[in-house]
């Protein structure tokens, strides 16, 4: 994974974490330790989908540059619309707090998406290769 996709993917993932760690507190406080099974699952599953998605994304980026944008898109939609179709199976459970686990699944997928576009803001991505920008001789 060349520097600048581990950088971006750490960026999004360590605030992710401490996000979701911090739900885990809340809940645990809240609900007890089913909450806190809850907020554990949620944290999991947001790094899980975040984190293959933005492998995806970097890699369709390398291969096919001009879908990176409308791959991002679909892939956000995919991903938003996956956690919701989670939360529908997972609703009627009763090994944790199901509450403890949309909260934490919303904070951690926000903070996630706000870090994410925070380290796209703050990396030096070339727009151009210079390599190949040169007049061919």
């Amino acid at each position: 994974m060349p520097s600048n996709d581990a950088r971006i993917l750490l960026s999004a993932a360590v605030p992710a974490a401490a996000a979701g760690a911090l739900g885990t507190v809340i809940s645990g406080l809240v609900a007890g330790g089913k909450g806190a099974i809850g907020a554990v699952l949620a944290t999991v599953v947001v790094l899980a989908f975040m984190g293959i998605g933005l492998l995806v994304l970097q890699r369709t980026a390398k291969s096919l540059p001009h879908l990176f944008q409308a791959m991002g898109l679909l892939l956000y939609t995919a991903q938003i619309l996956l956690l919701f179709v989670v939360m529908a199976l997972l609703k009627n459970t009763t090994w944790f707090d199901f509450k403890a686990f949309a909260f934490t699944l919303l904070g951690v997928t926000i903070v996630w998406i706000a870090a994410q576009a925070r380290a796209y803001m703050k990396a030096k991505i070339l727009y151009v290769d210079p390599k190949n920008s040169g007049p061919k001789t």
